[in-house]
Parts: structure tokens; C-alpha cells; sequence
């Protein structure tokens, strides 16, 4: 009887990618998408073409930065995002043809669920469908589950396959950096490393009740499972619905007059509450991001009384928690979060 599996299917280098396939003379060059394609404005990478990792340029990473890091001849472009939507959708409907459950996790990444007795094989008729039909390559992780199948990609790329699972975890994963789990980020990692915890063997040996206390009741617990590379291995097809929706604005000079940045953080919150409306779901939660300069970012948050999508109250509910920044200091970047009901609640 065939065995269930879960397929993470990642597009390689996916906005990069498409921009290539519109303009094939950049093919092999370091290409950079971000901002408004203007390296001396301020702005951070969306993505970076493998030529241009090579020269240590990432997601995340100010595009000025960039420029210093690259080559003459690198190319630096603006976001297009629906190119990408409709790039995203075609691949999105090609993995669906193939009869798998699709559970579309973003523009470039989808877990599939099939059953088979040979899921290399099921992974490479996918890759080759993906290309056939969008000019598009794909690294696929196997996994018996999600978490699992999501690292297992890590080591397929570019354009290749992985299979991890609990016959190969400890083999693979034991003495990797705590931060190669899906879920633990940097700031996780310093905790970890603080309790002496610097792999996963050593995060899978550490007393829960430790990883309580300093986590949390829930997230200590969860480190834990992690470490072990359980997770869950259903696969659903049930629309992608987002917690929040957020806008943000990054100013060509720092600013400090406040007055201005509660102002652009009102103007922000409305914006947002139009964006959360045409879901039909109030918000419940707002959040400020601000990023000082020269790069320091630091979030603030706070639920709301009641459930609203009243643009004038959250308005100002956003605008209350300029309060709580530090008015001492130069701001490069602002932004506004809001998080909904959940799916299904909303009334």
C-alpha cells in the first residue's frame, strides 16, 4: 500500500527568476530585486540571484550594502509584484494538475501531499512539470512531514531533491546549528547558546523544564519537539488566509520630528484598514515597527478592546504607541501591522 508523504516544493530563486525570463541577457549576472531598483536609495534586497550570493547579498539586506558588495556589472531592479503573482500562479496550478494536495505556502513554495512507494520519483515528474510548463526551476525536500520535508529543500538546492526523515534526522541534522530548525531564528539562537545549547543533538538533550523557564511554557516545550524534527504531516488544500496585513514606509533621510511620524503612522493605519476590510475581518491587535538609525528595529504592540475595522480608531490606537518610541533617536523606517480575527470569526 503506497506510504504518505509530504513533498516541500521551492522555487529557486524565484523573483530573480522571473525577471531573468523577461530579460534573458541578465542571465549569469548578479541580480538584485528590491525597492524601487535604486541602489542609492534607501531600500532592502526582496532577492538576490545566486551570481550575486556568491558575493554574500541576501533577502533582508540594504540594497546600498548590496551595491558596495557587487561587481560592476551587477543589475539592480525594481519590485514587480504581479509578475510574480501571475508567475506564482501558474506553477501553483501546475502542481495542482499533477493530482497532489497543494497547500500553498507563499509566491514561491507549496507542500505536497501524496501517496507513493517512490517519492524521488513523484518529486522529479513535478520538477519536470514545473519546468515544462513555466520556464521555472524547482528544488523539492521529501519529508513524513512538513518540518522535515521544509529542511530536507535546504539540501536539494539549487534544482535538486532531499529526503529526510526520522531514519536520517540525527545522521543529517544532530550536530547542525540550533537555526537550521524551521521556526528558530537569530534571536532564538543567542538564548539557546546562552544556556550552552549551540546544536540540535544538544537542544534534543536539554531538560524541558530549562527550556520552559526561559521560553515559556508553550515555546520551551515546542524548542524541544523541534530538536526531535516532529511535526505535523497533513497536508491541506484549504486557501491561504493571511493573520494580518501591514504597510510600512522606509524615509530617503532619517526623520526626527515625531509629530510627522505619527502623522505618517495614522496615514499608514488607514491604509491598512482599508486592506483588512476587503476581508471582511477586524482587527484585534495593532503593531508599530520602527527602525532607527542606523539600522535597529524594534517592534511594539498592543490588543484592542474590542474588535474593529474603524480606520479613525485604529488610527489612533496606531498613533498611541508612538508613545513608546524613543523619541531620542532618528528614525529611518515606520510601519503598521494589523492583526485580524481569526478565520472564521470574524462577524
Amino acid at each position: 500500500m503506497p506510504t504518505p508523504w509530504v513533498l516541500h516544493v521551492d522555487l529557486d530563486q524565484f523573483v530573480a527568476a522571473v525577471e531573468i525570463l523577461r530579460r534573458p541577457e541578465l542571465a549569469g549576472l548578479p541580480v538584485v530585486v528590491g525597492g524601487h531598483g535604486d541602489p542609492t536609495e534607501r531600500g532592502v534586497v526582496s532577492t538576490a540571484s545566486y551570481e550575486a550570493r556568491e558575493y554574500g547579498v541576501g533577502s533582508g539586506m540594504p540594497l546600498r550594502v548590496a551595491a558596495r558588495k557587487l561587481p560592476g556589472d551587477a543589475v539592480f531592479l525594481p519590485v514587480d509584484a504581479p509578475a510574480y503573482t501571475t508567475a506564482s500562479n501558474a506553477v501553483m496550478n501546475t502542481l495542482r494538475a499533477t493530482g497532489a494536495v497543494v497547500e500553498v505556502l507563499g509566491w514561491d513554495e507549496a507542500f505536497l501531499g501524496v501517496d507513493t512507494d517512490d517519492p524521488e520519483s513523484v518529486a522529479q515528474s513535478v520538477q519536470a512539470a514545473v519546468l515544462d510548463a513555466t520556464a521555472l526551476h524547482c528544488s523539492i525536500g521529501i519529508g513524513d512531514n512538513k518540518l522535515r520535508a521544509k529542511i530536507a529543500t535546504g539540501f536539494g538546492k539549487p534544482r535538486g531533491l532531499f529526503r529526510l526523515t526520522a531514519n536520517n534526522w540525527w545522521q543529517v541534522m544532530g550536530e547542525r546549528p540550533a537555526d537550521a530548525l524551521w521556526g528558530i531564528g537569530g534571536k532564538t539562537a543567542k538564548k539557546l547558546a546562552a544556556l550552552d545549547i549551540h546544536t540540535v543533538v544538544e537542544l534534543a538533550s536539554a531538560p524541558i523544564d530549562m527550556l520552559a523557564a526561559t521560553f515559556g511554557p508553550k515555546t520551551g516545550p515546542w524548542l524541544h519537539h523541534l530538536a526531535y524534527g516532529h511535526g505535523a504531516r497533513t497536508v491541506s488544500a484549504e486557501p491561504y488566509r493571511a493573520r494580518s496585513h501591514s504597510r510600512e514606509i522606509t524615509f530617503q533621510q532619517d526623520v526626527a520630528d515625531w509629530g510627522r511620524l505619527a502623522a505618517e503612522v495614522r496615514d499608514l493605519a488607514t491604509r491598512v484598514a482599508a486592506d483588512i476590510a476587503a476581508e471582511h475581518r477586524p482587527a484585534i491587535r495593532v503593531a508599530l515597527k520602527v527602525r532607527y538609525a542606523p539600522f535597529d528595529t524594534h517592534t511594539t504592540s498592543a490588543s484592542l478592546t474590542e474588535p474593529t475595522s474603524d480606520p479613525c480608531e485604529l488610527a489612533e490606537a496606531a498613533a498611541t504607541l508612538v508613545d513608546r518610541l524613543d523619541h531620542d533617536r532618528k528614525v529611518r523606517l515606520i510601519g503598521v501591522r494589523l492583526e485580524m480575527v481569526p478565520s472564521g470569526d470574524a462577524t
